[in-house]
């Protein structure tokens, strides 16, 4: 019996360092240029032991068109700015502005985890694209917006913006290693 409650004891412990350690991070990490993204911000922890009351998302320049997932008990705000110069959609429509930053506000206590939603269009380029996040709590804020430097991995900022590794699909193409290309 007091092997159990040890390794119960031990294992809270271990929870608690565990999420102090986790980041806001999208749950697809890899797409291809121009394509059609869904994916969502997961939330894994509050703010030093604090609720998160709210998740900001900036969008970045490159992408035209995103939307956000609707969360019961959860409000959204959605923060639009004028384009430089109107464009074209793909069904012909003439888009003036674009998606900036999303906000959900709810309540999510620091013991629960949660996702975030959105949809987008991705960018017609290669490399990785970040996606600034504030997670705003009772007492507190995390700012998951540290972008790497040159020569710098995702992981050795302090507090990392989410990201996605955008890269082309590889050359169909080539023959694959052991299969021969014959012409017929």
């Amino acid at each position: 019996m007091k092997t159990i409650i040890f390794t119960a004891a031990v294992a809270a412990v271990l929870a608690g360092v565990g999420g102090a350690q986790a980041h806001v991070v999208l749950s697809q990490t890899e797409a291809r240029p121009g394509a059609y993204y869904a994916g969502e911000f997961r939330v894994g922890h509050g703010c030093a032991g604090s609720a998160t009351t709210a998740l900001t998302v900036t969008i970045p320049a490159g992408i035209i068109s995103a939307k956000p997932q609707p969360k019961a008990g959860w409000s959204l705000e959605i923060l639009r700015e004028p384009l430089a110069a109107p464009i074209t959609g793909e069904g012909g429509q003439v888009i003036r502005e674009r998606v900036k930053s999303i906000t959900w506000r709810g309540r999510l206590p620091d013991a629960e985890f949660d996702a975030f939603g959105i949809s987008a269009k991705l960018p017609n380029m290669a490399g990785p694209l970040y996606f600034p996040t504030v997670q705003t709590c009772e007492a507190g804020e995390n700012r998951w917006t540290d972008i790497p430097g040159p020569g710098q991995a995702w992981h050795d900022v302090r507090h990392p913006a989410p990201v996605i590794n955008i890269a082309p699909a590889p050359d169909m193409g080539m023959a694959m290693p052991g299969m021969e290309m014959h012409e017929h």
